[in-house]
């Protein structure tokens, strides 16, 4: 799920052409059915259907129209300080198979590149974690123990290509970076030649499952699947609440040309505000950071100006080429989720939770995915378990948190918000406002013209809040966003805001 038509397409989309629309009839019956077009449910399509199953992919918008065409598109098994963070959180087993799977990951994209003949500026770099703090010198050390521990061939050297000086580096060599758009498009491609099914601009709506197989309900008509694959960042369906056991967050990104020498290798910082560089193979240098959790910001063009002015003082950036923005989610105990949608269900999958890290979580929960679904065992599938809880905790007070706190957003607002009268909002200004005794959410836009909706989010009725740098109302609960018109941008919400 997703729009290619943003205020602010990332390189990897104005680079790209639009994919075609998929197949014009909807299939009907299959063995399995994907849904969600983006790395992970394209990657999990193409190896079941390379196996001879019969698969069918529906995305509600085109091919890579989500988060995949918005990241920086590193594809590594060194990210930042992930490794220790999970060996603390979960032990030293969890994060020796988490860097497992990455790694494996990385050489399954760099063989799907050279055997489909993807052409996607596939290129190896060494990827590296770096800090410029002496507070930070012992996580790069931690990170470099608990990579070394899981089997990485990691080092330490503080000798970089950045321009400014660096207290402590681990590095990880014969990582890759690519163009993720034409990745997947190309993955997309290679599906369909392997006899896949392609339904785009067709969103799912709900899943049924019972005992013979599950039927997946779109607004095209239904699917009847053996298995069903729920791909799309965050699931759309409330079983297995995972809602509730994932937080969204926004991440940001520009392509910046630079005075100096690019640097050839993927750095990450330790520290935050995190600073993400890498370069490509056109001449764009790649900065990223400034994350924060979805609705906790009210001006996120300042995340703009901010790298803006790190990318001028550091690199000398003469020219600001592209920028955009990101989105994804982060467990409650920092293992991503995949494997069933709930204890209960047999037939239906899911893989959510990549802390930004999708390019090869995705690629590795996809390989998980193929084989549990065809029955065979997994090296790390009991590790990324999706039904597991976090110690003391129970499912169903994980909900009712979570419910209680989405009420608390609506009902302190309702009570407390004196809302400013419409009339007010300037040209490209948003807020809540009061038009014609009714409370909404509206935005007048360059030419005039008020955009009115309304303000309650349509998964669990949490209050939106607008996003002054990609226009749009965003839910700050679960991640929902919708554009200025209430239209779906991003689930797990399937309605649109109604009009006002």
């Amino acid at each position: 799920m997703g729009s290619l038509e943003v205020p602010n397409p990332s390189l990897w989309v104005e680079t790209t052409e639009r994919a075609p629309h998929g197949t014009a009839s909807l299939p009907q019956v299959v063995d399995v059915a994907v849904i969600g077009a983006g790395i992970t449910g394209l990657t999990a399509a193409y190896l079941l259907a390379a196996e001879g199953a019969r698969v069918a992919v529906v995305e509600a918008g085109e091919v890579c129209s989500g988060v995949t065409a918005f990241t920086t598109a590193k594809v590594a098994a060194l990210q930042r300080t992930t490794l220790s963070d999970i060996r603390s959180r979960l032990g030293h087993e969890r994060a020796q198979a988490y860097a497992e799977a990455n790694v494996a990951a990385v050489d399954q994209v760099a063989s799907f590149v050279e055997r489909l003949d993807i052409d996607c500026d596939f290129e190896r770099a060494p990827a590296c974690t770096y800090t410029a703090s002496e507070d930070e010198v012992s996580s790069v050390e931690e990170e470099h123990d608990a990579a070394s521990a899981a089997g990485l061939q990691t080092r330490l050297d503080a000798d970089t290509e950045l321009p400014f000086g660096v207290r402590a580096a681990v590095w990880l060599d014969n990582q890759a970076q690519l163009h993720p758009r034409r990745y997947c498009l190309g993955l997309a491609r290679a599906f369909v030649d392997a006899g896949g099914e392609l339904a785009t601009r067709t969103r799912a709506l709900d899943i049924d499952e019972d005992a013979d197989g599950v039927s997946i309900r779109t607004d095209r008509g239904d699917i009847r699947a053996d298995h069903t694959v729920i791909a799309t960042l965050l699931p759309f369906v409330d079983a297995g609440a995972f809602f509730a056991r994932a937080h969204p967050y926004r991440s940001y990104a520009m392509a910046v040309r630079v005075e100096g020498a690019r640097p050839s290798g993927m750095y990450i910082s330790a520290e935050s505000p995190t600073r993400s560089v890498r370069s490509t193979g056109d001449g764009w240098v790649i900065v990223g950071g400034e994350g924060h959790k979805v609705g906790q910001d009210d001006d996120t063009r300042r995340r703009y100006e901010a790298l803006e002015d790190w990318a001028r003082a550091q690199f000398g950036a003469e020219e600001i080429g592209y920028l955009w923005s990101a989105q994804d989610y982060e467990t409650i105990d920092g293992m991503p989720y995949v494997g069933r949608l709930t204890s209960g269900r047999e037939r239906s999958w899911v893989a959510t939770g990549f802390r930004k890290w999708g390019m090869s979580n995705g690629t590795a929960a996809a390989h998980i995915l193929t084989d549990l679904i065809a029955g065979r065992d997994n090296p790390w599938a009991e590790a990324f378990d999706s039904t597991r809880l976090a110690p003391g905790a129970s499912l169903k007070s994980l909900v009712s948190e979570n419910a209680n706190v989405g009420k608390r957003f609506v009902t302190d607002w309702l009570k407390t918000w004196r809302p400013r009268p419409a009339e007010s909002l300037g040209n490209d200004e948003a807020g809540i406002v009061d038009l014609d005794g009714d409370t909404v959410a509206a935005y007048r836009d360059d030419s005039g013209e008020l955009h009115s909706v309304s303000g309650i989010c349509t998964h669990l009725g949490c209050r939106v809040t607008f996003n002054t740098a990609e226009r749009s109302w965003d839910c700050p609960c679960h991640g929902s966003r919708f554009d200025v018109d209430g239209h779906v941008l991003q689930g797990p919400a399937t309605k649109d805001l109604s009009e006002k």
